[in-house]
């Protein structure tokens, strides 16, 4: 069982950053890719970016790219999200969800490949 655990939300105005946390615990979480997606208010949860199990891979929706990176430390189970340049199109609830395919060499952005998820953090980025 693997647990997951966001942290870092809030209400910021435009233009703000925040940085995501997610807190890993019960499975060797240095040896699969983590994600993170959001979910808009009324709308379904979308990809944001994925990292994978080293570092070395990154990936970002078109959306987010240039303003927000992912990042790992694999010594403290913990994957985060730095967010620039917060628009208040960012306003969702954001998810961390690990991988289910052990050491994979390349990121996914496909929901169903990822089997374990928070309970999400709420991100409100006002005009």
């Amino acid at each position: 069982q693997v647990q997951l655990v966001e942290s870092g939300g809030g209400l910021v105005q435009a233009g703000d950053s925040l940085r995501l946390s997610c807190a890993a615990s019960g499975r060797t979480f240095s040896s699969y890719a983590m994600g993170w997606f959001r979910q808009p208010p009324g709308k379904e949860r979308v990809f944001v970016a994925a990292i994978t199990w080293n570092g070395r891979s990154t990936s970002y929706a078109d959306s987010v790219k240039g303003r927000f990176t992912i990042s790992r430390d694999n010594a403290k189970n913990t994957v985060y999200l730095q967010m620039n340049s917060l628009k208040p199109e960012d306003t969702a609830v954001y998810y961390c969800a690990a991988d289910s395919i052990f050491a994979a060499s390349y990121t996914t952005t496909a929901p169903s490949r990822y089997n374990y998820w928070g309970q999400g953090t709420q991100v409100t980025v006002s005009s």
